[in-house]
């Protein structure tokens, strides 16, 4: 699948496209409005990541034509302005769901797969499991071996993005980028604490480990 996101802030761009990239999806990117509208108009996307505040055409003017040239692929708009009547504004140009900044990555991941359900009406399941772990991701709750677990909401994020790559290295970089929204310095240990978190919590009552730290590289799911 390929997605299309416009945005003029480097670092916000490259903070979505690199995440898209790492879940699979082809991505192409436009700084302004006026390269975007060419892409859009040119090449099939199956969602497109707009912002608003664009130079040359802004995001509104930019969606308004699109729908005038009978495109209809769905469009996740970003904006930093937060007000109900910014949201109708959107939506009613032909948005199909409006995401305020900053945000986390793992929700704009959301926000994106339910459009492309939607205009594909492909069934996309709700629940994830691997090596014992269930994971609802409507409910939000987490169980291993039938025993529910409480898990707070970065912790769910980091166990889904786990779960998606079952016994492949989850880099530091890949979790801080889905977990964290793109304004958050990475100069830290926080990724280090939420994994000591999460695995106190899916490791610590059972024999069989299941989150395994790769030195250097960043952390895997799978039993040892």
């Amino acid at each position: 699948m390929r997605i299309l996101v416009i945005e003029d802030d480097s670092k916000i761009a490259s903070f979505i496209v690199n995440g898209l990239k790492q879940n699979g999806f082809g991505v192409d990117s436009a700084s302004d409005g006026e390269h975007g509208l060419d892409l859009a108009c040119t090449v099939t996307y199956d969602c497109i990541v707009l912002d608003l505040m664009l130079p040359k055409l802004d995001g509104i003017s930019l969606l308004k034509q699109l729908r005038r040239e009978k495109i209809h692929t769905p469009v996740l708009i970003l904006s930093a302005k937060a007000t109900v009547d910014d949201r109708v504004k959107g939506l009613q140009a032909g948005g199909d769901d409006y995401l305020t900044k900053p945000f986390a990555f793992s929700e704009l991941l959301a926000r994106v797969h339910a459009l492309i359900r939607r205009a594909t009406h492909v069934v996309e399941p709700t629940t994830l499991t691997a090596t014992g772990i269930t994971l609802d991701l409507l409910s939000r709750e987490m169980t291993r071996e039938g025993r529910k677990i409480e898990l707070q909401t970065r912790e769910f994020a980091l166990l889904e993005l786990l779960m998606r790559h079952p016994g492949r290295v989850v880099t530091k970089t890949m979790i801080l980028e889905h977990v964290w929204d793109y304004s958050f310095d990475p100069q830290t240990n926080v990724v280090d604490v939420l994994v000591h978190r999460l695995r106190a919590k899916v490791d610590k009552d059972f024999d069989v480990k299941l989150i395994h730290t790769i030195r250097g590289v960043g952390y895997v799911l799978k039993p040892v």
